[in-house]
């Protein structure tokens, strides 16, 4: 009897969506979509005029899956689910970024400073003929933080490459006063979902 195939494509390059599949066992391949070059990305990430976060977020979860899954047609690859995801940071309705600078750094911690802020993953899948997407809400409590705190956390490479310029599996986790909804959510993969979604799509998972 042929072994079932448990692997997937993962379109994505954070390294914590990688952790967070193995953690439950799921074995993966890489479908790493171009960010930059002279074509420009193949999914923007930027906002859309209008867009709310729970839009923008799915929309970009999305587009990188129908992006990834049109690539495994068009190379003729191995039929396997294809996952992508994307995660951002709201408060009072505003979408926040990867900061690109230290000062951009400093005014989003600023404002998530003894606040409550949402976290959003959006998880995309496709197979075949299956296409879904789930997202994730969680609520996020920070303490009040003091300008050295934030300064100091703000001269680590940490915010860098995280929505809302904080991680909650690194050094910020001592800001975190409270969360409502997914640990691993928030920290990119929210996997009660993502095992969902994959199980539908064929995958045997527990």
């Amino acid at each position: 009897m042929k072994p079932v195939d448990k692997k997937i494509y993962l379109a994505s390059k954070s390294p914590r969506r990688r952790e967070l599949l193995r953690q439950i066992g799921v074995e993966f391949e890489l479908l790493l979509l171009r960010s930059e070059g002279p074509r420009g990305p193949d999914v923007t990430e930027e906002v859309l005029p209008g867009e709310t976060p729970e839009v923008y977020v799915a929309r970009v979860a999305n587009e990188k899956a129908d992006f990834a899954f049109d690539l495994v047609q068009r190379r003729r690859l191995t039929q396997r689910p294809v996952l992508s995801a994307d995660t951002t940071v709201a408060i009072d309705g505003e979408i926040l970024g990867k900061p690109a600078t230290p000062a951009e750094a400093i005014a989003m911690l600023e404002k998530l400073s003894g606040r409550e802020h949402q976290v959003l993953t959006a998880i995309a899948v496709r197979h075949r003929d299956f296409s879904d997407c789930i997202t994730q809400v969680s609520q996020v409590r920070f303490a009040a933080l003091s300008p050295a705190s934030i300064k100091a956390y703000c001269a680590t490479q940490e915010p860098y490459d995280k929505a809302g310029g904080y991680g909650i599996q690194g050094l910020a986790s001592v800001f975190i006063e409270h969360i409502e909804g997914s640990h691993s959510g928030i920290m990119g993969l929210p996997l009660f979902e993502t095992a969902q979604l994959l199980r539908q799509a064929g995958l045997p998972l527990p």
